[in-house]
């Protein structure tokens, strides 16, 4: 009985899907392709992003390079994937036992290449990974949006296009509607070389993000207090590192080398947000990259381009690449230790360090069905809304909020806040909720609230399972 209501939590899961492309079907999964330098921060993510596989269609795993790695310098191998590809196959198993949905290791197999790699944005040779991509793009038996991830260069995503646009130039507005970037910084030039002069006349939306640094290296300096817990190395071993199976045995934790890290520390996975942004969690965030999610919120800055928001006034973006050298926080970190406990910092980064409770248990529980039974592991609740997730509303007029229907795969006891989510409103004010802790909630809409102006709020669940897993549904209201 137990698989039946796993199995149906996952349907249902698919039916409240939301996407950026809104002729998409609601039932569809996001389509990915990950290219990637192997750094061991990119391998510290592959532990996670195999673990959520079930989550999308993985049309692509390929090997790029970086303004960091490329072959011949501080390389991982060309084939620096496999055994996170053979650890995949041995708790895979298990992993469709608690999900059918988790592609085949041949599948994945089959689906990985290597791009571009000789140098640092090398984007001429025509390579196995870019043909991928190529092929992807040109397949027109399947239009959903894909989203192309730089986990290190984009310099192989930029010789796909190219050759989309000496081969195919007449396919470039079709594919352009299909691709959706998500950038963790400009790890080399082909951004601003290639891709924006050659393709940014279509609009692609492109995210470019320096918000990954809250769960890269320098997460001490960036994670608040009550969030440090989570990444620690007592958390981390007991949750990931030791008896969890040989996915997760793999994981690159710090080993007690260092003096700021103790052994089993969490070191970095800066290229997580590429595909949090991706796993559908009732957030939304896929609608508009500033609507926030566990990848992080961001804003437009100008063209297709959304970067992180900086919260200081009159901030000038740099026309150029958004990287290591020019990014907010990573050039306010340089300023000393003193930045960690600045305001500034701390709110740059809160679009990502918001979630990390309910990342990081979340990350656990996949841990767990690498070797428990469904019986014995957790599955997060279903979070459904007793009316439309869109609604429209008068200043003074009260609006009620319900997630009837909402479940737990598990049987679980489930806890409700319903919360504002200030950053995302065009609304520039406090809503007060009403029964904020009930299944059933409400609130008035200020007389100030202006026509047309939004109020976000998150429908936040959490069930009582060990570990504590939270799904959400984000209900917005304009005013009339």
């Amino acid at each position: 009985m137990k698989m039946f209501r796993v199995l149906f939590a996952v349907a249902l899961t698919c039916t409240v899907i939301f996407c950026t492309d809104k002729t998409q079907s609601a039932s569809e999964k996001p389509r990915v392709i990950v290219t990637s330098d192997g750094e061991i921060d990119d391998e510290c993510s592959m532990v996670r992003f195999l673990l959520y596989a079930n989550e999308w269609d993985i049309e692509g795993i390929v090997t790029s390079s970086s303004q960091y790695h490329w072959q011949g310098h501080r390389w991982a191998g060309d084939d620096w994937i496999e055994p996170y590809l053979d650890a995949y196959a041995q708790v895979y198993p298990n992993l469709v036992k608690h999900d059918p949905a988790y592609p085949t290791p041949e599948t994945l197999q089959e689906r990985t290449k290597l791009g571009n790699v000789k140098s640092e944005g090398e984007m001429d040779e025509i390579t196995e990974g870019s043909q991928l991509i190529v092929n992807v793009l040109l397949d027109e038996t399947d239009d959903r949006p894909v989203w192309l991830q730089a986990w290190g260069g984009p310099n192989t995503i930029a010789r796909a296009l190219k050759t989309i646009e000496e081969e195919h130039p007449e396919k470039m507005a079709e594919v352009a509607k299909k691709i959706r970037l998500f950038l963790i910084w400009e790890q080399d030039s082909t951004y601003q070389a290639y891709i924006r002069p050659h393709w940014g006349k279509y609009d692609i939306l492109t995210i470019i993000s320096d918000q990954f640094e809250a769960i890269a290296y320098r997460w001490k300096t960036i994670q608040p207090d009550e969030m440090k817990p989570y990444f620690t190395g007592p958390w981390m071993k007991e949750h990931i590192l030791q008896n969890h199976g040989p996915l997760c045995s793999l994981y690159k934790a710090h080993t007690g080398d260092r003096e700021d890290f103790d052994d089993g520390d969490f070191r970095s996975e800066g290229d997580s947000p590429a595909f949090l942004h991706t796993i559908v969690t009732g957030l939304r965030n896929m609608e508009s990259p500033d609507w926030g999610g566990w990848g992080g919120r961001y804003v437009h800055v100008r063209e297709n381009t959304w970067l992180d928001p900086v919260p200081v006034d009159c901030y000038e973006y740099p026309d150029g690449r958004w990287y290591s050298s020019t990014a907010w926080g990573r050039s306010r970190s340089r300023e000393g230790a003193t930045s960690s406990t600045d305001q500034a910092f701390r709110e740059y980064f809160k679009p990502m360090w918001r979630w990390s409770d309910a990342l990081q248990n979340d990350w656990a529980a996949r841990a767990d069905w690498c070797v428990k039974s469904v019986e014995e592991a957790n599955h997060p609740p279903v979070v459904v809304l007793g009316h439309a997730a869109d609604l429209k509303a008068k200043p003074g007029a009260s609006v009620q909020l319900n997630a009837h229907g909402t479940s737990d795969p598990d049987g679980d006891p489930l806890s409700y806040q319903w919360w504002q989510y200030k950053e995302a409103d065009s609304f520039n004010g406090t809503i007060e909720i009403r029964n904020a802790e009930n299944q059933k909630a409400g609130f008035t809409v200020p007389d100030d609230a202006g026509k047309g102006e939004t109020i976000h709020i998150i429908c936040e669940v959490t069930d009582n399972g060990t570990p504590p897993l939270t799904r959400y549904q984000r209900v917005v209201v304009t005013v009339e």
